[in-house]
């Protein structure tokens, strides 16, 4: 029997990520390196930002060149884990 997950997505595509995470100077950045280390063509100049009402917190869209569930799922994992990110959609 397979484990390997079902997904309607037809790879590659242009997949949009949302992080959100305190409003600090190197979050922008921190958020930068873990993409490119999944997505190496990913085009810094291409990252929405949108700083919350009150300005504390920052979201951040990114919109990557997906390859493979896999990749996605290590994406969202290494994003998901940093304790700069409070939430990853």
């Amino acid at each position: 029997m397979s484990e390997e997950r079902q997904t309607l997505l037809e790879f590659p595509c242009a997949f949009p990520i949302k992080i959100m995470g305190a409003r600090v100077d190197a979050f922008a950045q921190t958020v930068l390196d873990v993409v490119l280390r999944h997505d190496p063509g990913f085009d810094a100049a291409a990252m929405e930002m949108r700083p919350s009402s009150k300005g504390t917190y920052l979201a951040i869209t990114c919109t990557v060149t997906a390859i493979s569930q896999t990749q996605l799922d290590n994406l969202y994992r290494e994003l998901s884990s940093h304790p700069m990110v409070k939430v990853v959609l």
